[in-house]
């Protein structure tokens, strides 16, 4: 059920962008951020993917266009 997820708003991507670049958060805590990001959009999420996803997002520089797509292999539709 992976292949069908929102596209979320730039504000939305923007928000918790800014939060991951902001706040020095350990991967744990990233993978957290994510995971409420995405809970409280309806998605479940898989903690030990959403660490993965979290360094993947930093190391690719936090664009929003990788953020996007890290989400949509993360999230599952609950």
């Amino acid at each position: 059920m992976r292949n069908q997820i929102e596209k979320f708003g730039t504000a939305d991507l923007s928000g918790l962008r800014e939060e991951l670049m902001q706040s020095g958060l350990d991967s744990w805590q990233a993978a957290e951020l994510i995971s409420s990001f995405l809970v409280g959009r309806g998605y479940g999420v898989s903690n030990h993917d959403a660490r993965v996803s979290a360094t993947r997002i930093e190391s690719h520089g936090c664009s929003l266009e990788r953020m996007q797509e890290e989400l949509e292999q993360l999230a599952f539709v609950m």
